[in-house]
């Protein structure tokens, strides 16, 4: 039974960017101002200082006034929140000293950070992303959707939604993600489309399959969305990475929605995972991933 969509009508209040000051932080900025505008968020832009490594022989911490790689990320920021894209945002800057998780999982808490907008560092970076760097934990483990831009994504100074492709499995953990679809296809008057791929179906099967598969999809648009949107139902025999690309560059999507596991043992957590990695690191444009 589909999971039903409890308001159609979320917000992102607070959104956190973190940012290494870097062209793939910045490649992700439009995205993240994108949406500030959109629902009137303030943006919380945190960039997390490394953590001094251990000596040896113990000695005392070096003051935060005297750190050069502190002060070098004070004046980054300080120059980054004057930018003219960003000036006209509400916006706060964060400087923490500390591993890259507990930081934003620390600023998530303290200011009920709604979204997370992320920036990834090519497809070494994505890979590792997903296999096992700290970047891994923002997906696995952020209790609030994260949207990542990829390596694939084009800039766009003023990105707008125009085209909203929503993938699901029909499995509890893809169907969070459900909401915030209709959501931001609401809030932008988006088009909306609601895919399901499905590998290996032989062909005299496929009509059947099909028909039973755009009859689930149906199920899930809620009553009180057909006053103002009518989504496309697809239902595709593709292998699920490989055939949300090709349904999002058909359609020209601006938004790739999709739900994620997190919880998996760790021998078999790379075949879901598989999934989120192919359509990020490939994706012609951001992806929103929601934690089941």
């Amino acid at each position: 039974m589909p999971v039903p969509v409890a308001s159609l009508r979320l917000t992102f209040k607070n959104i956190l960017f973190p940012t290494d000051f870097s062209p793939a932080s910045e490649h992700a900025l439009p995205c993240a101002l994108a949406i500030a505008r959109l629902y009137g968020s303030k943006v919380f832009v945190t960039h997390a200082v490394a953590p001094e490594p251990p000596l040896a022989i113990p000695l005392e911490p070096v003051p935060m006034d005297m750190d050069p790689l502190w002060q070098d990320a004070r004046r980054k920021m300080s120059r980054f929140l004057e930018t003219d894209c960003i000036r006209d945002t509400a916006r706060e800057g964060i400087l923490e000293q500390g591993d890259l998780w507990r930081v934003l999982d620390d600023v998530s808490h303290r200011h009920s950070i709604d979204l997370i907008v992320l920036g990834s560092h090519g497809r070494h970076g994505v890979k590792k992303l997903v296999l096992g760097s700290t970047a891994e934990q923002i997906f696995r483990r952020a209790r609030c959707p994260v949207m990542t831009v990829g390596p694939d994504v084009k800039p766009m100074e003023h990105r707008t939604i125009r085209h909203v492709v929503f993938a699901t499995d029909f499995s509890a953990g893809s169907l969070k993600a459900l909401p915030y679809a209709f959501s931001l296809a609401e809030e932008t008057q988006a088009h909306l489309t609601l895919a399901h791929l499905i590998p290996l179906v032989p062909m005299l099967q496929q009509e059947e399959v099909r028909e039973q598969g755009v009859r689930r999809l149906r199920e899930l648009v809620p009553p009180e969305a057909t006053d103002w949107c009518e989504p496309e139902l697809f239902v595709g025999f593709d292998f699920p990475a490989e055939g949300i690309l090709r349904l999002a560059a058909d359609r020209h999507a601006d938004l790739i929605v999709m739900g994620v596991h997190s919880r998996a043992a760790r021998t078999s957590a790379h075949l879901p995972w598989a999934i989120a990695y192919e359509v990020v690191c490939h994706a012609p444009c951001p992806v929103v991933t929601v934690r089941d």
